[in-house]
């Protein structure tokens, strides 16, 4: 993979590497479970806040180095602002208006945004196969959360005005999901100049912190009764959100985003909705559909052509030098034949 997982000093790398996303669907799943007894924003800041104060924590005790000057600080609220409260704050109020599995997929659509923004400021090589399978990706995730009407005005043009026209998109949250797509692109970019200044595990529990503030605040004044209904398992829904959905996710994710090809990481975004579809089937009753099912195997297919782009490169490189070297040899050896037959 582009991510040097063999260099990598972390025991059991790769399952590590997707531990993000699962935690990310699974988490989806949880929110969407809980958000009925409170309220958007309020379960927003609870899910950063306390996994940002058990980051730094364990950086703490870990003896990890606190940010030490302006710039870094400066960085961080840029962080903060953008992959903590305005991801997170577009996030719950789409969640409100949407399914967890349709939610999913339109946030983990991001993976082409961070390619773009990579290719333009890290010249990150992207390739052909890249881009196939990107462009496979997202009709795979397509695949798995837009509902079926769509994909079939697809197919019947005339159509499309009068939905677009119905505003449905809008009111049904999913506008709301893809700033939240855009969001978090532009803060997996910004995680090597916010790493270049700051530890990535202390940057990541600052970021969660200051970025639930604002959440909290806006909680504070605009909405009302936000915990008195949760019953215990909410609690726990939220517990494991806060947790595994973001202390331990975004401190893998951006552990490996500090060093690792963007691009490639981004990738296994595409993972998310699949593990969300599945643990929805499991708890909320979301059933896979067969156009869904198709999803999945090219989202699957995706992530294995981005992060082996170089390889399949390089390989057919290889073959159409091997060939072509045959072809001289096979030339060559019939020249000689000709000039024998001749003497």
């Amino acid at each position: 993979m582009q991510l040097k997982l063999t260099n990598s000093k972390l025991p059991l790398a790769p399952l590590l590497l997707i531990a993000p996303f699962f935690f990310w669907g699974t988490a989806m799943v949880a929110m969407k479970c809980v958000i009925p007894q409170t309220t958007p924003f309020f379960m927003g800041a609870m899910r950063i806040l306390p996994a940002g104060i058990l980051l730094l924590l364990i950086g703490t005790i870990q003896g990890r180095p606190q940010p030490q000057c302006k710039l870094a600080w400066l960085w961080i609220l840029l962080f903060a602002l953008v992959d903590g409260a305005l991801f997170q704050g577009f996030l719950a109020e789409g969640l409100v208006r949407t399914t967890a599995g349709l939610g999913s997929v339109i946030i983990d659509s991001q993976p082409l945004a961070v390619a773009i923004l990579s290719l333009w400021l890290f010249q990150e090589r992207i390739r052909f196969w890249g881009w196939l399978g990107l462009g496979i990706g997202v009709v795979g995730i397509s695949l798995i959360g837009l509902p079926e009407e769509w994909i079939g005005n697809l197919l019947h043009p005339e159509t499309i005005g009068a939905s677009l026209g119905s505003d449905a998109l809008f009111q049904s949250g999913e506008w709301l999901m893809l700033l939240a797509s855009l969001s978090m692109a532009v803060g997996t970019v910004l995680v090597r100049w916010v790493c270049k200044y700051n530890d990535p595990i202390m940057a990541t529990g600052w970021h969660l912190i200051l970025g639930g503030v604002p959440l909290l605040a806006i909680s504070a004044g605009f909405e009302s009764q936000q915990w008195v209904n949760i019953d215990q398992y909410g609690w726990i829904a939220m517990g494991y959100a806060a947790i595994f959905g973001s202390a331990i996710a975004y401190g893998l994710f951006f552990y490996f985003a500090s060093a690792g090809n963007l691009t490639s990481l981004s990738a296994l975004t595409f993972l998310t909705p699949i593990f969300a579809l599945f643990f929805g089937n499991l708890f909320l009753e979301e059933v896979l559909s067969s156009l869904q099912s198709l999803g999945v195997g090219l989202t699957l297919v995706s992530i294995y052509l981005i992060n082996q782009r170089d390889a399949l490169a390089e390989k057919l490189k290889f073959n159409v030098s091997k060939k072509d070297t045959v072809s001289n040899t096979t030339t060559d050896q019939i020249l000689k034949q000709s000039q024998e037959q001749s003497i």
